[in-house]
């Protein structure tokens, strides 16, 4: 599927208010709503467009703690196993308060964004959960101390 200005448009849209209707959309594109309609229909199918999603105030879900966990998987114990970085990638979203989990190059495996109440809890997950996890290796905790 080759995306248009109009695509782009209404994913711009989306991206910031995937709560619209297709109306409110077809207003500030100035396209008919049959199109507008159509258009994310098509997204959709075509697998553009994932899956709508929600920003959370984290504070009021008393989740005010959020953690760049840097991960390095021990690759022999993973051999020696049959596990992969994947199998740890599946380990750790099994958690609630790990909300991502990416494997990446470097001298890092993996990074997983983690979102608790505070350095006590964070304590608790960190020793008592993550650092349990066949085939990891070492972790490295990054607090954020300032999130935009």
């Amino acid at each position: 599927m080759k995306i248009d200005e109009k695509d782009k448009k209404i994913i711009e849209i989306l991206k910031t208010h995937a709560d619209y209707s297709t109306r409110q959309i077809a207003k500030k594109t100035l396209l008919p709503i049959t199109t507008i309609h159509n258009r994310i229909s098509k997204l959709k199918k075509e697998g553009i467009i994932k899956k709508f999603t929600i920003e959370l105030d984290h504070k009021k879900l008393d989740q005010s703690l959020l953690v760049y966990l840097l991960i390095s998987a021990n690759l022999k114990q993973l051999k020696e196993k049959k596990r992969t970085q994947y199998d740890i990638v599946k380990d750790l979203k099994k958690f609630a308060f790990v909300e991502k989990a990416d494997i990446v190059t470097s001298g890092t495996d993996i990074i997983a964004t983690i979102r608790v109440k505070d350095v006590e809890e964070y304590d608790k997950v960190l020793l008592k959960k993550i650092q349990l996890i066949e085939g990891i290796e070492k972790t490295q905790s990054m607090i954020v101390i300032h999130e935009n």
